[in-house]
């Protein structure tokens, strides 16, 4: 019975849980991740577009300051719009198009971003804007002619000369209207002394010094005259005289460091500006500059052609998010599921076939290339050698009992007759008894020599041994044997081949050769033994002149109880387990055993092991 595996446990459910984990974690990590950069790309971007948008209105409205109409803006809102990547559009207060920088037939943005007036703005960021309303661009008729100009910057660069030569650092600034005032960069008491010196430039003495940069030009005084006139209703109106104790002045001195600005001061308190008067006079300039400056704006901003971009977390958004990670999951899931089960599926099928009865060699189905399919081809090439292996282990234990049963038969033969007395114990049937009692008693050391082999606990004692001493040793046990058979026994000895080797091992392992092939050599045949070197290995060849072996013999003469003879003839066959035990003594040693045969022309055998140099005391 399959046993149940847990839900849990289940590699389907495994992978699953998995991708799902893993969608999950990227769905948020993407969409935190989304959130953030937005958010902060908004930010950045929402305050580089009120940089550039205060620009934009800062550069209009002193277009607008300097200039009666829009008539020539068009070049100034393209200039801006390809600086700031913005789309600046210009319309009346009735929505008339002025001036665009997209191309025609756009659509205005919904809103307008801010209105363009110089007369009352509160966006303009320029030191003084902010005081009156008025742009401090807005000159109009206080703009100082050619020459007045050029009179003041030459009394101006007089001054800083003077500066210079006593050492105090200043420059010269200059107002809208153009004129220039020396600003002292050092503003201690030696520095304030300095300009009082330097404050006139001509030769009167210093108690009647007046400095030419402080007095209000003839432009600037008709222009004080004018805004006077404009003010006296509004200052009548609230119980003020411009006649009596209140005075309209136009301050240029270089020390304020807003020059051009104008002050109504009251008799008795030193430049003390009065509120209301300032109100007046405010209203005034408004209406005495409204001739010099174009008409108010309404100025619309825009990325491109769009309008700008708002991060909406509308409810509609909010589901589409839910619905794409929703949906997203979903794939996730759907193609984890489909994966997960095609990986599922040869498991499944290696797992059904690993459950089946032994007996039966189940295989597994090989249906994809990849690492599940490499499992099942190794789990059938597994069962392949489960099969081999039990075929052998069947055929080794009836080959065993094969090669017992003969000697025991015989011997328990020849004990019954000689029981029963029908055969009287004479030396000839001992003798026989005693060569089946050998017979019996090599199977069973071989049997044990294999076995010790398999364990790997099979005993070798090594020593430096002169290969051609072991070719000897065994052509002269063997000599009796081959001359019976008729066999010619020879050997070809190099005398400098030196083995590490187990003397006695390695001559069970070459008299197994020779005996085998004595054997399968016919009378009047050859059987050769042969030392050489080769490089570093010394090669042991044991070749006859028998029938051979055929082909699809050879790859299995080392195999255990294997003879050619399908007979199992004895007298031709031997037990079978020489070979194999020649095999795993010469593998004992680090050597290999090969076989090669012609049919027709002989075998031979041989054993390559590595070689060591002679001893020392050996000449």
């Amino acid at each position: 019975m399959t046993p149940r595996i847990p839900w849990r446990k289940r590699l389907l459910v495994r992978l699953l849980f998995t991708s799902v984990l893993i969608a999950v974690c990227s769905v948020a990590a993407t969409a935190w991740l989304a959130v953030t950069t937005t958010t902060s790309a908004l930010e950045e971007e929402q305050g580089q577009d009120l940089a550039a948008d205060n620009r934009i209105l800062a550069q209009l409205s002193g277009y607008a300051a300097d200039h009666p109409d829009w008539a020539g803006v068009g070049h100034t809102v393209r200039t801006l719009a390809a600086r700031t990547g913005r789309r600046i559009a210009l319309t009346t207060s009735d929505r008339t198009l002025i001036a665009d920088s997209a191309p025609g037939g756009t659509p205005l943005p919904p809103r307008p971003a801010a209105a363009v007036d110089p007369l009352h703005t509160d966006t303009y960021t320029e030191f003084g804007a902010q005081l009156s309303g008025i742009d401090p661009r807005a000159v109009g008729p206080f703009r100082l002619t050619a020459p007045e100009r050029e009179k003041l910057e030459s009394v101006a660069k007089k001054e800083q000369t003077c500066f210079d030569r006593v050492g105090v650092a200043t420059s010269v600034q200059r107002v809208p209207s153009g004129r220039p005032y020396v600003v002292v960069q050092d503003a201690g008491d030696a520095a304030l002394e300095s300009k009082v010196g330097c404050g006139h430039v001509y030769d009167t003495p210093r108690a009647e010094a007046t400095d030419v940069l402080d007095v209000p030009t003839a432009t600037e005084t008709k222009a004080l005259g004018a805004l006077t006139d404009l003010a006296r209703p509004c200052l009548r109106a609230r119980d003020m005289d411009l006649g009596g104790p209140l005075s309209l002045t136009y301050d240029t001195t270089g020390r304020n460091p807003v020059t051009g600005r104008f002050l109504v001061t009251r008799k008795g308190a030193e430049r003390q500006p009065d509120r209301t008067a300032r109100n007046c006079v405010t209203d005034a300039r408004r209406t005495q500059l409204e001739p010099y400056v174009a008409p108010a704006a309404e100025l619309f901003l825009g990325i491109g052609d769009q309008t700008a971009p708002r991060f909406d977390m509308s409810r509609a958004n909010k589901t589409r998010i839910v619905g794409a990670a929703g949906l997203v999951l979903a794939i996730t899931v759907a193609v984890t599921a489909v994966v997960a089960t095609r990986l599922v599926r040869p498991l499944r099928a290696l797992t059904l076939a690993a459950q089946q009865p032994p007996e039966l060699h189940a295989r597994a189905p090989v249906r994809t290339r990849d690492e599940t399919g490499l499992l099942a081809e190794a789990f059938n090439d597994l069962t392949e050698r489960r099969e081999r292996l039990e075929e052998q282990r069947k055929a080794m234990v009836s080959d065993i009992a094969h090669e017992l049963r003969s000697p025991l038969t015989n011997i328990r033969g020849w004990l019954e007759v000689t029981k029963d007395g029908v055969v009287a114990p004479d030396p000839a049937l001992l003798g026989s008894l005693h060569e089946e009692a050998l017979v019996l008693q090599r199977i069973i050391d071989d049997l044990q020599d294999l076995a010790a082999a398999d364990a790997g606990t099979l005993r070798v004692h090594r020593e430096p041994v002169r290969a051609a001493d072991l070719v000897d040793q065994v052509a002269a046990a063997h000599r009796v044997a081959a001359d019976a058979a008729g066999v010619t026994l020879l050997t070809d000895s190099d005398g400098t081949a030196w083995l590490d080797a187990d003397p006695v091992r390695m001559r069970q392992a070459l008299g197994n050769l020779v005996s085998n092939a004595i054997r399968h050599t016919p009378a009047g045949g050859t059987v050769t033994l042969t030392v050489r070197h080769d490089g570093d290995d010394v090669v042991l060849t044991v070749a006859d002149t028998g029938p051979g072996i055929a082909a699809q013999d050879l790859p299995h003469v080392f195999e255990r109880f294997w003879r050619a003879e399908k007979s199992r003839s004895r007298r031709t066959g031997g037990s079978g387990l020489g070979l194999p035990i020649v095999r795993h003594l010469v593998a004992a040693h680090g050597g290999t055993a090969e076989a090669q045969s012609e049919p027709g022309r002989g075998a031979r055998f041989t054993l390559r092991l590595p070689g060591t140099p002679a001893p020392a005391d050996v000449s």
